[in-house]
């Protein structure tokens, strides 16, 4: 699926101050495409993922993903549309402590037609025989790939990935990274990644560079490496 910005402001209202967390923002990612949006803390770019993936609204301009117009949509259809068509995978795993490997996993199925079933989606992850265990029972990288196969369980068409290597060391980082590049290869999904670190934009087919709730730069990466050559920031 394909995304399209256009001319997209979010203002934020806090004690009285208006803050423009999104300014004149337009966009297009093409389909099956990863992209990498890199900028430093406070630059937007979470805030263009969320409101780009329906979890929040803009306060002006048009956002399109293949034909739907989000923009146009009310709470219920953005939820549906999320539930049905979108993948997210966070910093912070959201893992229910109280289910197992493969009960979070299917939490990422539900109203889903004709969804993965859990035991492949951890498959695909690299967690076959993770089934029974818990989430205290598992390493900051194995809880990730498990919110990565909640979010794969759907059959997404787009995944968006908020700073998704953030709470990990560089080695399991780089683990995460080739893992998203390898599903991202294989199952031909679009996908956004937000982060601040330079180096894992070097994995992207195109950098889209923020500052100040704008974007500066948008470029084809003409150097693309794999996640184990990246210089880890």
């Amino acid at each position: 699926m394909s995304i399209a910005l256009k001319s997209v402001w979010k203002i934020f209202t806090e004690t009285k101050v208006q803050v423009e967390a999104l300014k004149d923002v337009d966009l297009r990612v093409e389909t099956g495409e990863f992209v990498v949006v890199l900028g430093p803390s406070g630059s937007g770019k979470s805030t263009l993922l969320n409101v780009t993936g329906g979890l929040d609204t803009v306060s002006e301009g048009e956002i399109r993903i293949d034909e739907d117009i989000l923009t146009s949509y009310g709470e219920k259809e953005l939820l549906k549309f999320r539930r049905e068509r979108l993948g997210f995978v966070f910093q912070q795993y959201h893992l229910l402590s109280t289910l197992n490997v493969a009960e979070n996993v299917e939490t990422g199925a539900y109203g889903v037609k004709n969804p993965y079933e859990s035991g492949e989606a951890l498959r695909m992850v690299g967690l076959n025989g993770y089934e029974k265990k818990y989430p205290f029972e598992l390493s900051g990288g194995e809880q990730q790939r498990v919110s990565i196969a909640r979010a794969l369980v759907k059959k997404p068409s787009i995944l968006f990935c908020d700073e998704p290597t953030g709470a990990l060391d560089e080695k399991t980082g780089k683990a995460i990274l080739s893992l998203l590049t390898k599903l991202h290869k294989e199952l031909s999904t679009t996908v956004v990644l937000v982060t601040h670190n330079a180096g894992i934009a070097q994995i992207a087919d195109r950098i889209v560079r923020m500052n100040s709730g704008r974007i500066v730069e948008d470029s084809i990466n003409k150097q693309k490496v794999s996640p184990d050559e990246i210089a880890w920031h």
